[in-house]
């Protein structure tokens, strides 16, 4: 099994004594399955450009499917250049969950921690999803939802009509 980062060790999946899996939701219930990312030789630049969207919170750098690291607002100092590559400034420890774990354990962990935010991985590393807690912390957003908000930005008229 793979160890889970530091702060996520205490809500790995217990086994049971006969075996069988934990019962309730996972973290594989609930992610997105297909959240936004960016390759991880990504600049700066790029990644304050996705984050401009008040509705991303962490920026995900992959390469050929695999996390290399996570990106928040904080982590990006103002006196970072464009042009500089953002992975240096992303990290991956305390920002990933395997899919098996408890739902109930994640959701208790973001709300004492303050996050919304957890990219779930693989053994392996690979990027497998985004647990994404809406931010009135009241339920998680969904692969549909994410496709609707988009459907809407890309149908929405970007400046209004001067009036006549």
């Amino acid at each position: 099994m793979r160890s889970l980062d530091a702060d996520l060790v205490d809500v790995a999946p217990a086994p049971c004594a006969d075996g069988a899996e934990v019962a309730g939701p996972t973290v594989a219930d609930v992610m997105v399955s297909r959240p936004k990312t960016l390759p991880a030789g990504a600049s700066v630049a790029a990644v304050r450009a996705v984050l401009a969207d008040d509705h991303v919170v962490m920026v995900l750098l992959t390469e050929d499917g695999v996390l290399r690291g996570t990106l928040l607002r904080d982590d990006l100092p103002d006196t970072a250049p464009g042009a500089a590559a953002a992975l240096p400034l992303s990290r991956l420890t305390g920002r990933t969950v395997a899919p098996a774990v408890p739902l109930a354990d994640v959701h208790a962990l973001l709300v004492r921690t303050g996050r919304r935010r957890l990219a779930v991985v693989d053994d392996e590393g690979r990027l497998l999803g985004l647990v994404c807690l809406k931010r009135r912390r009241t339920g998680y957003c969904t692969d549909a939802g994410v496709a609707e908000r988009a459907r809407s930005r890309r149908c929405a008229p970007e400046t209004p009509a001067p009036p006549r």
